[in-house]
């Protein structure tokens, strides 16, 4: 169930294959939820890095930390209308018109609609995508005007910021290549990974499996140029960090060095991660 300002939302939790839709729809027009948004943009983007010396937590797409689950305080961002981009997706209407639809939407209602169907309370404290969260550069590509955010746990208050790749630990590539390359491992195949234990302040990276063959295909797409890197491989080439071609080519080089997948997850046992005493992460398993 969505619950904003201490109410749930007037959606029914029927089955119709528009439901998804129809809630989103509701949640864009919120007149609490517009002002969070447009208060949140407002707020000067913090660059962060490991340098900093503060205890954090990097979460990537499709990870997620473990919560209290009697109150779930829930912010989306990230989401831009995406539609201009050359991977949208081309519908037929029910008047035979064709429209595009870009990643972001799509994906949008299948989380809200998650969220409504289910039987804990979601407060919904941030909707800060799609239109709200698009913006034009000056040669006409939709960008996102947030694309990562942080969260001070202290306090609950949220601001833009980007993420140096030092931040990004631990296992960083091993972490990149379960949400890429290895998506269709059965064991999670569409599932969010819960990758850090907030209660006992450790990463739990569970293992995955890839195809051999892939060792291959990196070992091709590294003579790739970095133009041809950024529009093959990104759904949304205008809008991606300056770091994207070199983050590929990384996770390229690991695979290329490491084809079967056995020989980062051996016995298929979880890499685990402690912090150590200076706020660093330390492997145990």
């Amino acid at each position: 169930m969505i619950i904003v300002d201490g109410n749930p939302i007037s959606i029914s939790v029927s089955k119709s294959p528009s439901q998804g839709r129809e809630i989103l729809a509701s949640l864009l027009e919120n007149p609490i939820l517009i002002n969070a948004s447009a208060r949140l943009k407002e707020v000067p983007e913090r660059n962060f890095s490991i340098s900093e010396h503060v205890k954090h937590v990097y979460v990537f797409q499709r990870e997620y930390a473990t919560v209290d689950p009697k109150h779930v305080q829930v912010h989306l961002i990230g989401g831009f209308d995406d539609v201009s981009t050359k991977h949208a997706i081309r519908l037929t209407g029910p008047e035979g018109h064709k429209k595009k639809e870009g990643y972001s939407f799509p994906l949008c209602c299948k989380i809200v609609e998650a969220l409504q169907n289910s039987q804990e309370k979601f407060h919904l404290q941030t909707l800060c995508v799609l239109g709200h969260n698009t913006k034009i550069d000056s040669y006409g590509n939709a960008r996102p005007i947030i694309g990562g955010f942080l969260v001070d746990t202290s306090s609950g208050l949220i601001m833009p910021a980007n993420f140096d790749k030092s931040s990004r630990s631990p296992d960083e590539i091993v972490r990149r290549i379960r949400v890429s390359v290895s998506s269709d491992d059965p064991s999670w195949h569409g599932k969010l990974l819960e990758t850090y234990d907030t209660h006992h302040d450790r990463f739990q990276i569970a293992p995955c499996s890839w195809m051999n063959n892939w060792g291959r295909i990196a070992f091709m797409l590294q003579k790739l140029s970095d133009s041809e890197i950024l529009f093959k491989c990104s759904t949304s080439p205008s809008a991606e960090p300056l770091d994207f071609v070199e983050s590929q080519r990384r996770i390229w080089s690991y695979l290329a060095k490491n084809p079967d997948w056995r020989q980062t997850f051996s016995g298929r046992k979880p890499h685990i991660f402690k912090r150590d005493n200076h706020g660093g992460w330390l492997k145990c398993v």
